[in-house]
C-alpha cells in the first residue's frame, strides 16, 4: 500500500507541478492541491523512511551521496510546497519566493530523472521499476 502511494504520488506531483508552474500560480486550488501531494509524499517519506536505495551497482562517491541528494530532492520539495501554499493564502515566507523555488525543483526533477534513466539503462539494475506503476514494466 505504501509502495503504490507514494508512485502515485510521485507521478502526481510531476504532472501538478508542470500544471502549476503552467498556470502560474493564478489557481489557488492547484496550488494547494500541489502543496498538499507534495507535503503528503514528504510525510509519507519522514515516516516510512526513503523507498529507494542506491542499488548494489552504483559504486565509490554516487553510491555516498545518493541518499544525501534523495534527501535534498524532499526539502526542496517540502520548501516549495510550504512557500506555495502560503502565497496562495496570501503571504510570504522570508527567502525565494515560490516559483523560483518550483523552478528550482523543476531542474533537480530533470536531473533525477535524466540520472535514473541512466541507472536503468546503463548499469541495468532497474530503477525505473521502483518508481513505476507495475502496469509500465513490461516496457521497461
Amino acid at each position: 500500500m505504501r509502495r503504490s502511494l507514494t508512485i502515485t504520488l510521485h507521478w502526481l506531483n510531476l504532472m501538478l507541478l508542470l500544471f502549476v508552474l503552467g498556470d502560474g500560480g493564478a489557481t489557488m486550488w492547484l496550488s494547494l492541491a500541489y502543496a498538499a501531494s507534495a507535503l503528503g509524499m514528504c510525510a509519507l517519506a519522514l515516516v516510512f523512511g526513503l523507498m529507494s536505495g542506491p542499488g548494489p551497482k552504483l559504486t565509490g562517491a554516487v553510491r555516498a551521496l545518493h541518499p544525501w541528494l534523495h534527501r535534498a530532492l524532499y526539502l526542496l520539495l517540502a520548501w516549495g510546497a510550504v512557500a506555495l501554499a502560503v502565497e496562495a493564502m496570501g503571504h510570504a515566507l522570508p527567502g525565494p519566493e515560490a516559483r523560483k523555488l518550483l523552478l528550482a525543483l523543476l531542474a533537480a526533477t530533470a536531473l533525477h530523472a535524466t540520472f535514473n534513466l541512466w541507472r536503468h539503462t546503463a548499469l541495468g539494475d532497474g530503477a525505473l521499476r521502483r518508481i513505476t506503476p507495475r502496469a509500465v514494466h513490461h516496457i521497461l
